[in-house]
């Protein structure tokens, strides 16, 4: 695949992410084979999933400012709460009406 083509989700993940998403894939989607792999808890499995889901919506959301990506995947990674994230998102957007 051309490097140009290649998706801008699958380039904003971390080489941690991308590992589980090819781990993911090679057990056919089995959370169960997943936990066993990363000896974790299925529930664990489950949450790292989601969060790798949320990653990959948001990095597909192109129409976005890269300003607003980086506080969406802060949140993401519960580097800072949902809350704070909106409100941050909210003053920035305000600020830019301003300009």
């Amino acid at each position: 695949m051309d490097i140009n083509k290649v998706p801008m989700w699958l380039l904003s993940l971390e080489l941690e992410d991308a590992a589980f998403l090819k781990n993911f894939v090679l057990t056919s989607g089995s959370l169960k084979e997943i936990s066993k792999l990363y000896n974790v808890s299925y529930p664990t499995v489950r949450l790292r999933l989601d969060k790798l889901i949320q990653k990959i919506e948001i990095g597909d959301q192109q129409e976005e400012e890269p300003f607003q990506t980086f506080i969406k995947g802060l949140a993401v990674d519960s580097r800072i709460d949902l809350d704070t994230a909106k409100i941050i998102i909210e003053k920035y957007k305000k600020e830019k009406e301003k300009k």
